[in-house]
């Protein structure tokens, strides 16, 4: 098709090209080849002589885009017993598919088969850097039809995939299966990289080489989905990948709830990866006209290894998935570590007042302000009577925010809206709302249950519930929402078909997020969940931060916050200040400050050499805050496998970075023996590197007038001179103009 041709199709269509002829179709006889290209990768789908789509490359992407084509000849791999299904770009159970299906039904007259084939395809560009592809398939047989759609992102080499599942048969289908994304690989081996852990010990990885057989990831949950298994992982294609090498695929279910992913090696070396809402317990009554939207299935690809993919899906987040993610965070000061339960107005109105002192941007009311006929005075009463406690805060919360503002800070509250104590005015009130087996015995994590938010009237609560609080304090600024319980005895007295209860929970507690959003469209939000319990990146539509976990003690923390950084950027993280660890001060400030920086510490109690060091450096914060929010992330040394831990952040024009090192080894004169090498710089610039964050009456050992070239810096690399005596060391490189 011509260039002229072409924009005369946009001209008349705006946004919207179809493609059933267009310029991403390509065909070879009868055949269609579909490529979704971004800057540096391919998917390629091919639609046969048979009407069926399937997927024959996703990697590299090739420079003479006609090639696609032949690339399934290339394979010489033995016999397809499927009769070409192996490689369906959305498999279907029941007729020839041997395999884990991403799709399997019950059509109203009870059969159980299903075979869906190639109808037509279409592109829209809803921006200048995105498109969506949609393409329909339809059971030749029955009334039954499935769109998949793939929306990539050019520039990051970023896909999210879902499906959108109708019919018109004479009564109810039963879903059985319903994935998001069906992808098909092929390399001589896969590495999967997981993450595993429990309250207090998230994020751990594992890594193994991928066997014959079905891997499946999961989460039956239901809230807090997150707690034992993150939706997050890697697939390393040939060799495990590091750092800078190795082909890496990245994957993301974007649900906050049950969540499937299955990777299926076959018979002929090749990887089936399908993932999206579990099916447990959740087969799903689809009647003639609805449509059912699957969440999206995220992933990129990087032939350059870990840290590159990763920095793609942070530039990604911040872009597109965020809420305000190319925007700023306040720093604060939280209550919770420093009184627990214990408080009044009078030791809040002191807390306020030390905020100001710190010098961050707001104080954090935590737990425990509510609850009158059952005091919020522990965990065991009071969730779900969200008015203020009247013996602790007489003059409500109002009060404290007018206080707050005269102080010149903000003030931000704890909230748990979606749950209730047995120990409750709700619970009495409204049984019918709660999750909980009308005949079993009630179980409870953190002595509490869910409210039911499948129910509208529930949905209404727990949004007026946030209304309400900014409806009486105009002046609110933030709000921590915590999620501490997963679901058992599943049941709703609202619904009539239970095997929905899983998935119209989440869709409810979406809908109130939206609704939320709606009418408090910038105010901060951190996701808290006991810890990284429910992060997601359909969570982080509705957020501006996550907690990554209770776990506060600062050795633990890098670990932490190192893994969590392959998949989510620094703007997302807070982390808070706390006396947990035996670590001084200054660590674990330092390790604070390697993203949203936040204060749980008692303020009046520092020595006076230890509040002016906070002061000087949330100050230092500030200057190089938008550096780590907004720069490349460069992970320098793993602390897995070395005595430090080395991180860093370069701005997009490699003028300014800060470099964070910790000696993660307590073994005998452990320290940075070797030079570090440094990353992301222009090795034709000039740079000088600065110590900041020095302890007071501590002197730097840096020369900050040294000047290194680029080149230098991330050949030979920088000694930070970490050891037992400099446990942790920020740097700050800047460049310079040299005559």
């Amino acid at each position: 098709m011509s260039k002229k041709i072409k924009h005369q199709y946009m001209l008349i269509f705006g946004l919207l090209t179809v493609v059933q002829t267009s310029f991403l179709q390509r065909t070879c006889g009868q055949v269609i080849t579909i490529p979704v290209e971004t800057s540096s990768n391919a998917l390629v789908l091919q639609v046969s002589p048979k009407k069926e789509l399937d997927m024959v490359y996703l990697g590299k992407k090739l420079k003479n885009a006609a090639e696609y084509a032949g690339i399934p000849g290339a394979f010489k791999q033995g016999t397809d017993y499927t009769g070409g299904a192996v490689n369906a770009a959305y498999s279907t159970a029941g007729s020839r598919n041997l395999f884990e299906p991403a799709v399997m039904v019950t059509h109203a007259d009870g059969n159980n088969s299903l075979d869906l084939k190639y109808v037509s395809h279409a592109v829209a560009k809803p921006e200048a850097d995105v498109s969506l592809l949609s393409i329909v398939l339809r059971d030749p047989v029955y009334n039954f039809e499935v769109t998949l759609y793939y929306k990539s992102y050019y520039k990051e080499d970023v896909v999210e995939q879902w499906s959108e599942i109708s019919h018109q048969e004479k009564g109810a289908v039963t879903l059985h299966k319903f994935a998001s994304a069906n992808l098909y690989l092929q390399s001589p081996q896969y590495w999967l990289a997981q993450y595993h852990g429990d309250w207090a010990k998230e994020m751990q990885p594992e890594e193994v080489q991928l066997t014959h057989g079905i891997k499946t990831l999961d989460s039956k949950l239901g809230t807090r989905a997150n707690l034992f298994q993150p939706s997050v992982f890697m697939i390393s294609m040939g060799k495990p990948a590091t750092e800078d090498e190795g082909t890496v695929l990245y994957g993301s279910v974007e649900w906050s709830s049950n969540f499937r992913i299955d990777l299926e090696l076959d018979n002929r070396d090749n990887l089936r990866l399908i993932a999206g809402i579990n099916n447990y317990a959740s087969a799903y009554s689809l009647r003639p006209g609805e449509k059912f939207i699957t969440p999206a299935f995220l992933y990129t690809m990087s032939d350059k290894g870990k840290g590159d993919a990763s920095r793609k899906l942070q530039r990604w987040a911040r872009n597109y998935r965020i809420l305000d993610g190319k925007g700023d965070r306040l720093t604060l000061l939280n209550n919770w570590e420093t009184t627990y339960f214990d408080f009044n107005e009078a030791k809040l109105s002191e807390l306020i007042k030390d905020t100001k002192k710190l010098g961050v941007d707001m104080f954090l009311l935590d737990d425990g302000w509510f609850g009158n006929k059952y005091p919020r005075n522990g965990d065991v009463a009071g969730l779900g009577d969200w008015e203020p406690n009247k013996k602790k805060l007489p003059n409500g919360i109002g009060s404290l925010v007018k206080e707050s503002t005269e102080q010149g800070v903000k003030f931000g509250i704890w909230i748990e809206p979606e749950m209730v104590n047995p120990k409750s005015e709700l619970y009495e009130k409204h049984p019918d709302w709660i999750v909980k087996q009308p005949r079993r015995e009630e179980h409870y994590l953190r002595n509490q249950l869910e409210l039911d938010l499948s129910n509208p009237a529930v949905q209404n609560f727990v949004f007026n519930v946030v209304d309400d609080l900014f409806t009486k304090n105009p002046d609110l600024a933030y709000i921590k929402w915590d999620c501490n319980a997963v679901i058992f005895n599943a049941w709703s007295a609202h619904l009539k078909n239970q095997s929905h209860f899983y998935i119209e929970y989440m869709r409810g507690l979406y809908k109130i997020l939206e609704r939320i959003r709606s009418k408090y469209p910038k105010v901060p939000m951190m996701l808290c969940s006991g810890g990284g319990g429910r992060v997601d990146y359909a969570a982080l539509k509705y957020f501006t931060e996550f907690w990554p976990s209770d776990n506060t003690d600062p050795l633990e923390r890098i670990f932490m916050q190192w893994e969590y950084s392959y998949f989510y950027p620094a703007i997302t993280s807070s982390n808070h200040v706390t006396d947990w660890g035996k670590q001084p001060l200054k660590f674990r400030t330092d390790v604070a400050m390697m993203g949203k920086l936040g204060f749980d510490i008692v303020v009046n109690k520092l020595k006076e050499r230890d509040l002016a060091f906070c002061q000087q450096a949330v100050k230092d914060y500030g200057s190089l805050k938008q550096v780590i929010f907004q720069g490349d992330q460069y992970r320098l040394s793993d602390p897995r496998k070395n005595s430090v831990a080395s991180i860093m952040y370069v701005d997009a024009a490699q003028a300014s970075a800060v470099m964070f090192n910790y000696l993660v080894s307590n073994r005998y004169d452990e320290g940075s023996r070797f030079p570090i090498r440094l990353k992301g710089l222009n090795p034709d610039k000039s740079y000088r590197i600065k110590e900041i964050n020095i302890y007071p009456g501590s002197k730097s050992l840096i020369d900050g007038q040294q000047i290194y070239s680029g080149d230098y810096l991330m050949n030979i690399g920088f000694n930070p001179d970490v050891n037992s005596r400099r446990t942790s060391v920020v740097l700050q490189v800047t460049a310079v103009v040299t005559d």
